[in-house]
């Protein structure tokens, strides 16, 4: 394990918050934070941390100002402000991206060129992006620009590959609005293919300005692995990749899936990983521009199915419109990727209260030094006989009139059928018991020291619907 080595700009950026602990402490640190959160839910495996977690960063992206005194500056914005910091070197960003950032801080007085002033709306460079393609080693170099006119553009790219040939491609993305936002929506490409491509777990992925590719691609194949394993595809599985962003989970569960469907409702998105997976030459995967959650639940009123559910939320997690909508499709195993422990823990009390268990959970540290943390969730559904035996004596009840309508297993295909969920006969049997069919209690109690749990108001609606179709209330 490596050991922990001070930073000099600890106290100024804020920005790795675990600086003050060893390596193997930080791991201990965020294993217990994920048992802490959602240990309830079953043990939380060993985490899986990196054996260098130096210079990690693959993305590295730069603001450029100037001080008081006028001397030009680049860097990170200081935590919780807008002081920019400025940066030579940071022990988690790739060395050759901030070799890359100093030269152009340094090259701008020569081409006098200023970086753009926020207060005045004055200047030129708002920030630079530098992409590093972990495998491949191609570097994309995004200079972020205040307006479309760019002095001495050739003269000035021409300094940059001089200094650093290794550069594959320089793009100029305009940025003219009063925001937060790195980039802006325009890009322009200068030098080379305005993008660069880089290898994950086999498959390679196009990256350009604006694509979505995670910063640790070391951990990014581990994190990956391990959720494909959680998905136990045999080749015949029909997988939905939820949040499938430009199809990176999808691409790779496509080598052990049947069919494999992402669903996203960013246009750009789709269209990078339509081109990924034609790069990949991968036949059995589709990509829809469609809200995941509304995809999913017009599959189950078609009456289709899943077997695995593939999602991958922000840090703010899963609303219940979307958690709803995955339990209305039904499948079998859902393997949850969550970047937030926190949201996370919230999402699995949903899913658990609706008819899932979690099968296993592991976390893979993406960032050292800081506290985020990723966690892999497989959760499986809950056979109603695996936790709770119930009585079902039949020849004891007092079947009424109502009653011999339909059968149990019809009031299940009809639910089924009509709304893509899957009852259960103690669901029915609550459900029948609130409606005045059933007056006899053996039915719907489990044994004694069984918890029994109410039926979800989305399957006893459902069950209502069977009901009144069967003309049994």
């Amino acid at each position: 394990m490596a050991q922990n080595k001070p930073c000099p700009l600890a106290k100024k950026c804020g920005g790795c918050q675990l600086q003050n602990m060893d390596y193997s402490r930080q791991l201990k640190f965020k294993q217990a934070k994920v048992e802490k959160l959602v240990g309830i839910y079953g043990r939380v495996g060993k985490i899986v941390g990196m054996e260098n977690p130096y210079h990690y960063r693959c993305k590295v992206q730069a603001a450029f100002g100037t001080t008081k005194g006028g001397k030009i500056i680049s860097g990170v914005y200081q935590s919780s402000s807008h002081r920019i910091v400025n940066v030579d070197s940071c022990m988690i960003e790739d060395e050759k991206a901030d070799e890359i950032i100093v030269t152009i801080r340094n090259l701008l007085p020569k081409f006098k060129l200023r970086p753009y002033n926020e207060d005045t709306g004055t200047g030129f460079l708002r920030h630079v992006l530098v992409r590093k393609g972990y495998n491949s080693g191609q570097i994309m170099v995004v200079l972020v620009t205040a307006s479309s006119v760019f002095p001495s553009k050739n003269n000035f790219v021409g300094a940059i590959l001089k200094a650093h040939p290794e550069i594959t491609t320089i793009v100029q993305n305009i940025n003219s609005k009063h925001t937060n936002l790195v980039l802006g929506d325009i890009n322009k490409t200068i030098h080379g293919s305005g993008h660069i491509e880089d290898s994950l777990c086999g498959c390679t992925f196009r990256i350009s300005p604006n694509s979505f590719y995670q910063i640790n691609p070391a951990q990014t194949e581990k994190l990956y692995s391990l959720a494909v394993e959680y998905a136990g595809l045999t080749g015949r599985e029909r997988v939905i990749d939820a949040y499938c962003g430009t199809g990176t989970i999808g691409i790779i569960a496509a080598k052990t899936a049947g069919e494999v469907i992402g669903a996203e409702l960013n246009a750009a998105a789709v269209r990078d990983a339509k081109a990924n997976a034609q790069r990949n030459s991968v036949q059995n995967i589709k990509f829809v521009c469609a809200d995941a959650g509304r995809f999913m639940r017009d599959m189950a009123a078609q009456g289709e199915k899943a077997d695995v559910v593939f999602m991958d939320p922000p840090r703010a997690g899963s609303d219940k419109r979307f958690l709803s909508s995955i339990i209305t499709l039904a499948p079998e195993k859902i393997v949850y990727i969550s970047c937030n422990p926190e949201t996370l823990a919230r999402d699995l009390r949903y899913l658990t209260d609706n008819g899932y268990k979690v099968s296993k959970i592991k976390p893979v540290d993406m960032f050292p030094f800081t506290h985020h943390v990723e966690v892999v969730v497989q959760l499986s559904q809950r056979k109603p006989d695996a936790h709770i035996d119930i009585d079902l004596d039949l020849d004891e009840l007092d079947v009424t009139a109502a009653e011999t309508k339909a059968t149990y297993q019809e009031i299940k295909d009809y639910a089924f059928k009509k709304f893509g969920l899957n009852v259960s006969s103690l669901y029915i049997a609550q459900t029948k018991t609130k409606y005045g069919i059933i007056e006899r209690e053996n039915y719907h109690k489990g044994k004694e020291g069984h918890r029994v749990p109410n039926c979800p108001k989305e399957k006893e609606d459902a069950i209502v619907d069977a009901l009144k179709y069967f003309k049994m209330i």
